[in-house]
């Protein structure tokens, strides 16, 4: 079974490197973009595939999926000026963008639908549901990077190496952010219901 596993591993890794030698340098097409928005629609035809993908696994349906993936896009081209190049693809950048732009629509949908114990005993609904409710709004109160982390590793079932990626940061300084987050959330719980 691990000769297998091995031999998986080393499979997608050649996948993985052989699709990211496969695209082509989009530093010209940056560039151009650039000095010429039009030109960012070569850039939005080579990426829409893989960040519709990203944003389509974290919500609820395809409407909402086109919104954030137009609102991502939106986003790059007015912020083309300030990307720079660390060496990782340019989707890694959009990834992060959308990345951002989820945080902020789940931090907006969890503000507009706060709801309070007499509200959840008025209709009925049970503990499980009143305690998710509870914790989000825990959430809600981390630091940023804490509460990015979080949700991107718990609700968005990003893998530690992928937040990494997305927040351009190493896989040990996001596990360190995961566990004060955590422990943040422990506490916090403990103060409230303690």
């Amino acid at each position: 079974m691990a000769v297998k596993s091995k031999r998986w591993a080393t499979s997608t890794a050649e996948k993985t490197l052989r699709a990211v030698e496969g695209k082509k340098d989009e530093r010209p097409l940056v560039d151009a973009a650039r000095q010429d928005p039009a030109r960012f629609a070569e850039l939005y035809d080579n990426n829409f595939e893989r960040v519709y993908a990203y944003v389509a696994r974290r919500v609820r349906d395809r409407d909402e999926a086109e919104d954030v993936t137009s609102e991502v896009f939106r986003e790059a081209l007015a912020s083309l000026h300030r990307f720079e190049w660390r060496g990782l693809p340019f989707v890694a950048w959009l990834l992060r963008i959308a990345s951002n732009v989820l945080s902020d629509r789940w931090r907006r949908l969890s503000m507009a639908h706060e709801i309070g114990p007499d509200d959840v005993e008025q209709i009925g609904v049970d503990d499980d549901i009143e305690q998710r409710a509870i914790l989000y709004q825990l959430v809600e109160t981390l630091p940023v990077d804490q509460r990015r982390v979080i949700i991107l590793r718990f609700a968005g079932q990003k893998s530690l190496r992928e937040i990494a990626i997305v927040l351009e940061r190493s896989e040990g300084a996001i596990k360190q952010l995961q566990l004060r987050a955590l422990q943040n959330l422990r506490e916090r719980i403990r103060s409230k219901h303690g």
